[in-house]
């Protein structure tokens, strides 16, 4: 790996650290208001029913292209052909997304539920939030060319741009228009999202883009050719988004569910819950997930998918890969750390947190229910996030077909633990936990695969490694039965601030504990992220 590339992943990743941080705390003020302002039927519809057909659309259509063309090792400089044929790829997610888009919209109307469809304006904000899509997926290409050069600030101006003007725009509607214009300001919101990302693309890089795929001549075995993509990313392309269906399902299965088989005032809870509850995921952990992928697909891997070979020509395995390997395993220990974290300190505060965060006609639902599930689900996210990332960085097309029948498996385990789990009334929490069943499960493949890509090089990668060590399981151990303790003693006061303080304030020295515990034991772990830190 060279430095210019390790450089440019950490600042990537504090970049985006940074971004989602922002972003978050500003739309996290607004969603308050904009949770008191529309019902949990509005909201359910709209956080869950169309953010659902959205990703389907934007998932399907680009998600396997995003992630070949991140191996792409084509830069400025080389052949004019060779740049052409991949930006031609880059094309790719446009030509699928406007059929999708339609195609999908069609579909959800006919099978909308009628109590969904008949409230005010539905088709109308349905058809803005295919617009939105087919918006979003305008500037791809300029999305993929910015990620290929490294040049991360790009996208942190367009999506920072993008999530205020979105978050702005659904609360006036919503503030200045009447109640009947509630699904169209989240639909509006949605569409200035994506016209603003593909303004600051456009600005940026000079509206230089030409979305009609180009003509290559190339040479081969000394014969002029002609041809529009790069066979081997292509190749690459269709098999990544061949099991983007599949992995679509994984991903989106409880919203699925939840869509078909709670009533709409359930799926608002089970919407805000999701928000509240994956709010540190999307802060930390996605930016992590996507500049790992970034890191991964460069360090590890070229335009062909081959594997590299074993060992360097002096027989000893290649630096790129032992530095992947403790990157790997210094990130699930990371991880590790936050299960012990949410485990130990989730159930006791939480009620304390729903109490502040949800309005009062959301606490009747099934929003605090799930986001006690959430304690188990945030950290399996992080460890499927990451470990699916160095997979999808590393793996062959052979290996993603074997992963999509695996994922197939999974599925149906998540089905039929969704139905087990509902039956014995877990509600809609036990499609959560339902989901962390089929996480683990894809953790666990991901892990399989990891310890053998690295075990073939010749590189250690051990299960220990993201372990903590016994201190930090005993102080973690310690303040679990203490917190415990504690819950029980003030179980019988209002679960508010003022008469819980005492409780709290026993959480707050046990966190405190625990922290100075893990910077005692993890300085080695600590000093080197310091160091790398340091080289930016």
């Amino acid at each position: 790996m060279s430095v210019k590339l390790e450089q440019s992943t950490i600042a990537n990743a504090s970049s985006l650290v940074l971004l989602q941080l922002f972003s978050r705390a500003f739309t996290f003020g607004l969603n308050q208001a904009l949770v008191r302002l529309a019902t949990p039927q509005t909201f359910g519809t709209a956080a869950v029913q169309f953010e659902l057909l959205l990703s389907t659309i934007l998932f399907l259509s680009r998600e396997g292209v995003r992630n070949a063309l991140l191996r792409s090792s084509v830069e400025g400089k080389k052949k004019h052909s060779n740049v052409a044929l991949v930006e031609n790829i880059s094309l790719i997610p446009i030509l699928l997304g406007v059929p999708i888009s339609g195609l999908t919209a069609l579909v959800y109307v006919q099978f909308a539920s009628p109590s969904t469809a008949s409230q005010p304006h539905f088709h109308l904000s349905v058809a803005v939030y295919a617009i939105a899509a087919i918006l979003e997926l305008l500037s791809e290409p300029l999305y993929i060319r910015a990620q290929n050069e490294l040049r991360l600030n790009v996208r942190v101006r367009a999506e920072g741009v993008a999530v205020v003007s979105k978050s702005v725009v659904a609360f006036l509607v919503l503030a200045l228009a009447s109640g009947e214009w509630a699904l169209v300001a989240f639909a509006a919101g949605q569409a200035t999202y994506g016209l603003s990302l593909l303004v600051v693309f456009l600005g940026v890089y000079k509206g230089d883009i030409n979305y009609v795929p180009k003509r290559v001549q190339t040479e081969l075995h000394d014969n002029l050719t002609t041809s529009y993509f790069d066979t081997d990313l292509l190749n690459l392309s269709i098999a990544m988004t061949g099991q983007s269906v599949v992995k679509h399902f994984l991903t989106e299965g409880d919203k699925f569910l939840v869509s078909r088989l709670s009533p709409l005032e359930d799926q608002g809870g089970y919407a805000i819950a999701s928000n509240y509850g994956s709010l540190v995921a999307r802060i930390i952990f996605q930016p992590i997930e996507e500049t790992s992928r970034l890191y991964f697909s460069k360090s590890l891997s070229s335009s062909s998918p081959k594997k590299p070979e074993k060992k360097g020509e002096d027989g000893v395995n290649s630096g790129s890969e032992q530095i992947a390997s403790k990157v790997l395993s210094s990130l699930l220990l990371l991880f590790a750390h936050l299960l012990l974290l949410l485990v130990t300190f989730g159930p006791p505060y939480l009620s304390i947190a729903t109490t502040l965060l949800l309005p009062p006609r959301f606490q009747n639902t099934s929003a605090p229910s799930i986001l006690r599930s959430y304690v188990f689900y945030i950290p399996m996210m992080a460890f499927n996030g990451v470990l699916e990332a160095f997979f999808a960085s590393t793996s062959t097309p052979s290996e993603l077909k074997h992963q999509s029948r695996w994922m197939m498996v999974f599925s149906i385990v998540f089905v039929f633990a969704a139905y087990l789990l509902n039956q014995l009334g877990f509600g809609d929490s036990g499609l959560v936990y339902a989901n962390v069943l089929n996480l683990f499960l894809r953790v666990v493949y991901c892990w399989s695969f990891a310890r053998g890509y690295f075990g073939e090089r010749g590189v250690g990668f051990r299960l220990s490694a993201a372990v903590p060590p016994r201190g930090v399981i005993g102080a973690f151990a310690w303040s679990y039965l203490v917190t415990r303790w504690s819950w029980k003693a003030y179980e019988h006061l209002p679960p508010k601030v003022l008469p819980q303080r005492n409780h709290i304030a026993v959480g707050i020295a046990c966190v405190g504990i625990c922290l100075v515990t893990c910077v005692l034991l993890e300085r080695k772990l600590w000093r080197e992220l310091a160091q790398v830190l340091r080289r930016r």
